[in-house]
């Protein structure tokens, strides 16, 4: 297997690093689809209401958060040959952080008590204080000309605003006081979250993962040198028009908007270009599953900025939600699960690789995860989607929606425990000298 030129794989951290979020991450994706059973209709009621809201951190900070975590612990020093220091001390405290610090968040919305709230805000606060001061002082390192560790930087940049704001929020639940500009506050939290930390990121680092994985062209230079930079300025000037006379408010958010969304419309077509010039002609999950988050990620652009210049489809309570279920799960939670169909089974290739040589042979990439395991888990989540869009015009859907996705999440994470078998097994192997049956 040939390796993509300017990769640093010498300073991988441990397998462990990355692969107790990874695991984790699927869990907090199958409680989010309990929570859409056990709520089911009611949920359409409003977004505002506590279950919506312990839904949407489910999905974002539990499964996207932890998928997003371990793979840029993963990535830095692979991809920028800047590690992060004491990654396997980082992880452990950034993962015992998190983890609960989710849970108790999810809770304090759904229950309305104030201790799991304050509780969760000093998990959350201290574990993102140790992954942002981590990952930054590696970033800090990294050469500051590629086009991943841009993006990257930018994204953390937003990850930081995200973090603040929902700290803030956050305090406003944990204490009951009231919060003045909590609307306002709400739209800002959630387009950082959304635009700066998940889209940011995913664009940074497809620069380097399309290609490599996919056997694409590289993206165009223009395009890498540019679109984060563009999108971060962006969501510092629609932050800005917040607060501009009513006058013009209306008019400056939509302009910024509108250009914001174009420039994410530019990368998921030249993405889709791309993947249709790739080398290798046949299909696989991967390239099954980037398609369908760019394809979702076009609908969730165009429903969104149809919704700011229609007002009548803005006010409709459904249409929060479709775009919702568009971006979330159609457009992040299919390229983070595409991502780990490829970065698992290569890192468990490659750390074999070193445990291995000269005792046995390394276990190909389809064995350490069979495609047809992968398949049923990618269709099951291609039909949850749409239907979970679709639920937001008649609500019964969310049963059926519900089921499949949370089922996915099940056999995604069925499919992650047996590449780590297969590792383990190997891995014992490796240190009795044994022939490996796998």
């Amino acid at each position: 297997m040939s390796l993509q030129p300017g990769l640093s794989f010498s300073q991988a951290p441990p397998i462990l690093v990355p692969f107790r979020f990874f695991l984790s991450a699927p869990l907090f994706g199958l409680l989010a689809a309990l929570l859409m059973l056990w709520y089911g209709t009611s949920l359409m009621d409003s977004r505002w209401q506590p279950s919506v809201l312990a839904l949407t951190h489910l999905m974002t900070l539990g499964f996207l958060g932890m998928a997003m975590v371990g793979a840029m612990m993963q990535m830095l020093p692979v991809v920028a040959g800047s590690p992060v220091a004491h990654p396997v001390g980082v992880a452990r405290a950034v993962h015992v952080l998190l983890l609960p610090g989710v849970l108790l968040l999810a809770g304090g919305f759904l229950f309305g008590t104030h201790w799991p709230m304050r509780i969760a805000m000093f998990l959350l606060g201290s574990g993102f204080t140790v992954f942002v001061a981590a990952v930054g002082l590696s970033l800090k390192r990294a050469p500051p000309d590629s086009p991943t560790v841009v993006g990257m930087r930018f994204a953390v940049g937003a990850l930081v605003v995200t973090a603040a704001l929902g700290l803030t929020l956050a305090s406003n639940y944990g204490w009951d006081w009231w919060l003045i500009e909590r609307v306002r506050l709400i739209n800002l939290h959630l387009t950082w979250g959304l635009l700066g930390w998940v889209g940011l990121l995913v664009v940074g680092v497809s620069y380097q993962v399309v290609p490599m994985f996919q056997l694409t062209p590289s993206y165009p230079k223009p395009l890498t040198r540019w679109l984060t930079a563009a999108i971060f300025a962006l969501l510092l000037l629609w932050s800005v028009a917040q607060y501009l006379p009513d006058a013009v408010q209306e008019q400056a958010m939509l302009a910024v908007v509108s250009v914001a969304a174009i420039g994410f419309m530019v990368f998921a077509v030249v993405t889709l270009r791309l993947q249709l010039q790739r080398r290798r002609k046949q299909s696989d999950v991967t390239l099954l599953f980037w398609r369908f988050g760019m394809t979702c990620l076009l609908l969730a652009l165009v429903l969104g900025v149809a919704g700011q210049v229609i007002p009548a489809l803005d006010r409709m309570q459904g249409d929060n939600f479709a775009l919702a279920f568009l971006f979330i799960a159609g457009f992040a939670v299919s390229v983070v699960n595409g991502m780990l169909y490829k970065i698992v089974p290569f890192l468990i290739w490659f750390h074999l690789q070193s445990l291995l040589m000269g005792v046995t042979k390394v276990p190909n990439m389809r064995q350490i995860m069979p495609e047809p395991g992968m398949r049923r888990q990618m269709w099951l989540h291609f039909a949850a989607v749409p239907l979970l869009v679709l639920s937001a015009l008649w609500p019964p859907l969310i049963y059926p929606a519900a089921l499949l996705f949370g089922t996915s999440m099940i056999l995604l994470e069925v499919n992650l425990l047996y590449a780590f078998r297969v590792y383990q097994q190997n891995a014992k192997l490796a240190t009795k000298g044994e022939p490996s049956s796998t």
